[in-house]
């Protein structure tokens, strides 16, 4: 799998830290947005310690780990809001890049993948407006471009809702010769937000970029939604990795919700573990909204009981 040392089996991905931030532990982030913690001592502290919680799971476990940078919204129109700028936005898509480098750089006994995490430029789940193949490409190619020259392992595109964009990002890139994951999100009917079908969505974005993903990715959503659209196909073959909601809640009660729905952990694991015996090309497994620590552990134990 492109993108991905060929050992270890199994890699372990977290997205869960702005809900863990906002629910748990009291933190504001406006916008949704994690990478102002880039530009304080204690922010890129406080991020230090989610690639270091990650590190030592990976050294207890076997597995490999892949740590993500907070710049999921650290795009033009997600961060002006906040007043970021697109010079003081590349900084940042820089520095956080170089946090990763940083706790990679401490951890050589642990198979690490610095990934650029990449969101999408309006509502993940519910898109005001749909971007064409070349307008994705040139929006996305700006923050792409901020790292080209410390570039991490890969981009890591998530929560996309339509094949356009996802086909703009893998264009981008491309370009800059970077391997590039695309992980689409799923409504409760296995569809993306916009409607699409995953199937379609994946062929899609394969056929307009001549196969350039790694792979693809399903994050954002529960295994309840989107296990019975998984079946033995060419389009399956090409998912690589699954990282999951905690709550069964539509991505609406999620947005609305006032405390955090943090699900069953340990039934977590054994899904996504029961998800990776049928599937056997799927490398990639963790946590999206509602997860902490907890939950990536227990993803760990029953890939590790699975396996025995």
């Amino acid at each position: 799998m492109r993108g991905l040392p060929a050992t270890p089996d199994l890699f372990l991905a977290y997205l869960g830290m702005e809900t863990d931030l906002i629910f748990t532990h009291g933190h504001e982030l406006p916008g949704f947005a994690s990478f102002p913690m880039v530009e304080t001592p204690a922010g890129r502290a406080l991020l230090r310690r989610y690639y270091d919680d990650m590190i030592a799971l990976g050294r207890r476990s076997g597995h490999g780990v892949i740590l993500e940078s907070p710049t999921w919204v650290a795009n033009r129109d997600r961060a002006a809001p906040l007043g970021y700028g697109p010079e003081h936005l590349a900084q940042i898509n820089r520095d956080a890049v170089a946090g990763m480098a940083e706790a990679k750089a401490g951890a050589p006994d642990v198979p690490l993948c610095l990934s650029l995490n990449i969101g999408p430029r309006s509502d993940a789940y519910a898109p005001d407006a749909q971007m064409t193949v070349p307008e994705a490409e040139a929006y996305h190619a700006e923050q792409i471009a901020a790292v080209a020259q410390t570039p991490p392992d890969m981009v890591s595109a998530y929560t996309l809702a339509y094949a356009a964009e996802a086909i703009g990002i893998a264009h981008a890139a491309r370009a800059h010769d970077l391997p590039v994951v695309i992980a689409f999100t799923v409504e409760r009917d296995g569809r993306l937000p916009t409607g699409m079908t995953l199937p379609d969505a994946i062929t899609q974005v394969d056929a307009k970029t001549d196969g350039t993903p790694a792979y693809y990715m399903i994050n954002c959503a529960h295994p309840d939604h989107f296990t019975d659209t998984l079946h033995a196909a060419p389009w399956m073959d090409r998912i690589g990795g699954l990282v999951a909601n905690a709550s069964r809640c539509s991505h609406e009660e999620l947005d609305n919700a006032e405390t955090l729905d943090d699900g069953n952990p340990a039934e977590l694991g054994q899904q996504l573990s029961a998800l990776r015996q049928r599937f056997t090309q799927i490398r990639v497994l963790g946590g999206c909204c509602g997860t902490d620590m907890r939950h990536l552990a227990a993803i760990a134990t029953a890939c590790r009981q699975g396996e025995a």
